[in-house]
């Protein structure tokens, strides 16, 4: 159906040569990122309106948080619904949808989206800051993120790829050096995947924190994407090359239009937050694509803010649970830093400081081999 639609797409081409232009990834990388900010702005303010109307008090606030975050009562949250409603539209104009790894991340965003809205929608009916149980979210990331992990090495397996490069785990900083680990590495995607999910998930606790730091991580995989996608880039760079996954340039695009619309209504004071459907989503769409394009490990670079924030957690629950005290006054440790003292725009700022030096920081993995 989809190549019929490309057929049709051609012939209108060779009417209106102007139209030759969108067969350019750069191109469309740009409409990409147009359309999802155009999309999410424009839903804006009716939306948050109306999600207001419908969650009522809007998302729950931690009783042991900061005592700062009690004036953001009666926020609605689900926020993540605009930037998916951007990402959705542009991908599907902009975006190759004969491409299979545009259909695997877009399968895993989609998924994680909607457990992401069934826990805000859990909180926000019981009113409390506790939505599904953690088995219940750990067991649907499995299922997805296994899937995906199947799917990407199927599919690589029958692309002109390096030798056994689908179940290889790729090392940055060296040049050929590939740890084959057979189908292990489907758990090992499957991880990665859960994983950076989860920590974008606990990123997201303040204005603007997460968002930012995600269309970094997102502006450097679609760089890492386009790369790996060209045969003669990644043979200049010496990275292993994807055939096909520069496609995903255009999905890291939209992440960032999608992103920038809402953080202008998210941007201190937040008229909505991002919830679970949001940072779920994102943080799997970007592990999904570290799978695709070969740089799992690069992935904890790029996004190595959240990576810390996730060591924060896990940090401070087995000290306690070990010694009874704790490491950080509150973790994650954006918390910690407020309980500190800091203002909370100075935490988000901050941060994204760390998160635009970690995205450099990956990036020059390309080069440094």
């Amino acid at each position: 159906m989809f190549y019929l639609l490309y057929l049709y797409y051609a012939d209108i081409a060779q009417e209106y040569p102007l139209l030759h232009l969108i067969q350019y990834q750069t191109v469309r990388v740009a409409l990409a990122m147009a359309t999802a900010m155009i999309v999410a702005v424009a839903m804006g303010s009716r939306f948050i309106n109306w999600i207001r109307a419908k969650q009522g008090r809007g998302q729950p606030i931690r009783d042991d948080g900061p005592v700062s975050h009690l004036s953001k009562v009666g926020t609605p949250t689900m926020g993540g619904l605009m930037i998916l409603a951007g990402i959705g539209v542009a991908v599907f104009l902009w975006g190759d949808l004969t491409n299979p790894y545009i259909w695997i991340v877009s399968g895993v965003t989609a998924a994680f989206g909607v457990l992401g809205f069934i826990d805000d929608y859990a909180k926000v009916t019981k009113q409390t800051s506790a939505g599904l149980t953690s088995k219940q979210k750990l067991a649907a990331q499995a299922v997805v993120a296994v899937i995906a992990g199947v799917l990407t090495v199927l599919w690589m397996t029958q692309s002109p790829t390096s030798p056994g490069l689908e179940t290889s785990i790729a090392f940055p900083f060296l040049k050929a050096v590939l740890l084959n680990i057979g189908w292990f590495y489907v758990a090992f995607a499957a991880f990665t995947i859960i994983g950076f999910s989860n920590a974008v998930n606990l990123t997201d606790g303040l204005d603007g924190l997460a968002i930012v730091p995600v269309m970094m991580a997102a502006g450097a995989f679609g760089i890492i994407s386009y790369l790996v996608g060209n045969f003669l880039f990644a043979d200049y760079l010496q990275v292993h090359h994807v055939p096909g996954a520069g496609e995903l340039a255009i999905f890291c695009a939209a992440i960032i239009g999608g992103g920038m619309g809402f953080l202008w209504y998210n941007a201190p004071p937040a008229k909505i937050f991002m919830g679970d459907t949001g940072s779920l989503a994102l943080g799997g769409a970007l592990g999904s694509m570290a799978v695709a394009t070969k740089h799992e490990l690069v992935l904890g670079i790029v996004g190595g803010l959240f990576v810390v924030e996730a060591a924060s957690v896990m940090i401070q629950v087995g000290y306690f649970k070990l010694t009874g005290k704790r490491i950080f006054l509150m973790a994650p440790i954006h918390h910690h830093f407020e309980k500190m003292g800091w203002p909370e725009s100075t935490v988000v700022i901050r941060f994204w400081i760390v998160a635009a030096m970690l995205a450099l920081a990956g990036l020059a993995t390309l080069k440094l081999r």
